[in-house]
């Protein structure tokens, strides 16, 4: 197709149609996360198990999550992203559909913890990293900020509907829900995705007339080789440990504790569990305000500075949840509120230091090599929360731990980028 047949064609820039096809499938993987999170008591009272059992079927999910974004970084760039996404929703919606049949706790390991964590790793964070890299030369920020908050609209849509689903109907219609939208998204990637801008006939959104495409070294090549080299190199700068360490907290303080047990903590202080999950909900909307305002702010502020005001105001609200639990409703609507507005605000900035320090040709697969600490820390917080709640009959150690170590994340963003800034400042002398 011609640059002039495309414009002819589309009113608006192809690459926001890829954008909005890549929200939709982020969507569509956001109820896939979101449906543990309201099924961990109803499998606790079916098959009696302990939470702590539960929780480790949900921390081998989130850790597969992780660990398959590097490599899936690397698959964009031999296999495609059409081809990545349609491969990743159809892992889900398989996942999810086979496991209503699921009685044994190995059955589901292998479908919610290695076929649906395989699949999501494949539509995670990553995914609008590299969707944002390769499609947009401007407002690559605020792009990225739209396609992470696709996590909280995602909360907003499912979270309430699935709540309602399993208090009503018992919790095999929540993975039905999830594996029917996931079979949407299917035609919706086949019709309208496509790879690169060349496909269309267009350059990169905001990218000059003269200016080379962004080179792709990596098509054609073994994608899990890419993925270990990548991150050989990366292990050589310290901005990735301060970077991979910050977001090991990040996952260990959203969606391995409080996406995975808020529900279950507010029942335990005689919240129901359908209005717990619409605070979970609530918290989506100012997410995907913050969130996107986060995008925007990182395309014109110092990100460390950005980085280091969410992880201090995201640990003091940790801190304060144990209260708002037991205190007037009032208390825990605060919470959400500050909460949500900071949920995955850290994203936009996080995406943006590692292009900065590592290139826009590596940007992708380093910050997959950081997601995969990111998961790391909420497999972590998914399995402790359970087991602290069963050992101790509360998750108040678990809140604050995760307080304290956003506390801790806050001060350790801060050092990102100096000596790169030093040695620039020396070269210059």
């Amino acid at each position: 197709m011609s640059a002039e047949t495309s414009r002819h064609r589309w009113p608006l820039h192809y690459a926001w149609i890829v954008a909005g096809v890549t929200f939709l499938t982020l969507l569509a993987a956001a109820g896939a996360r979101a449906a543990p999170g309201v099924m961990i008591l109803p499998l606790v009272n079916e098959f009696q198990w302990s939470r702590a059992t539960v929780s480790s079927i949900i921390s081998v999910n989130i850790f597969l999550y992780g660990l398959i974004g590097p490599f899936a970084a690397a698959l964009y760039q031999s296999l495609g992203l059409r081809r990545s996404m349609l491969i990743a929703m159809t892992l889900i919606g398989t996942g999810y559909g086979f496991s209503i049949l699921a009685t044994q706790y190995w059955q589901f390991l292998v479908l919610w913890g290695a076929v649906v964590g395989i699949g999501s790793g494949l539509a995670a964070t990553v995914l609008g990293a590299a969707v944002a890299n390769r499609w947009f030369a401007a407002r690559r920020g605020l792009v990225m900020g739209l396609l992470t908050a696709s996590t909280a609209t995602g909360q907003l849509v499912f979270l309430p509907l699935l709540a309602s689903v399993v208090t009503t109907r018992g919790w095999r219609g929540a993975p039905l829900i999830v594996a029917v939208a996931s079979a949407v998204a299917l035609p919706v990637i086949w019709w309208f995705m496509r790879d690169t801008p060349a496909q269309v006939g267009e350059r990169a959104y905001g990218e000059t007339v003269g200016t080379p495409p962004p080179a792709t070294p990596n098509a054609g090549r073994n994608p899990a080789r890419v993925a270990v080299e990548t991150l050989i190199e990366a292990t050589r700068v310290r901005d990735f440990w301060l970077l991979a360490g910050s977001f090991f907290v990040c996952g260990a303080s959203t969606n391995g504790l409080i996406g995975t047990h808020l529900v279950s903590a507010a029942f335990d202080c005689g919240i129901p569990e359908v209005k717990s999950a619409s605070l979970l909900a609530m918290m989506g909307i100012f997410d995907l305000f913050g969130t996107t305002a986060s995008g925007w702010l990182s395309d014109r502020y110092n990100c460390r500075y950005l980085l280091f005001m969410y992880y201090g105001l995201r640990g003091l609200s940790l801190l304060f949840l144990p209260s708002a639990l037991l205190g007037p409703t009032g208390w825990l609507m605060l919470f959400g509120v500050f909460y949500g507005l900071d949920w995955i605000a850290t994203v936009p900035p996080t995406v943006r230091l590692c292009a900065e320090s590592f290139g826009r040709e590596k940007a992708s697969v380093v910050f997959g090599w950081v997601v995969a600490a990111h998961q790391l820390g909420a497999a972590f917080a998914a399995y402790a929360a359970g087991w602290l709640r069963t050992t101790s009959g509360a998750y108040t150690l678990a809140f604050l731990g995760a307080g304290t170590l956003c506390l801790v994340a806050a001060l350790g963003v801060l050092p990102i980028g100096r000596t790169r800034r030093l040695a620039m400042a020396s070269a210059a002398a």
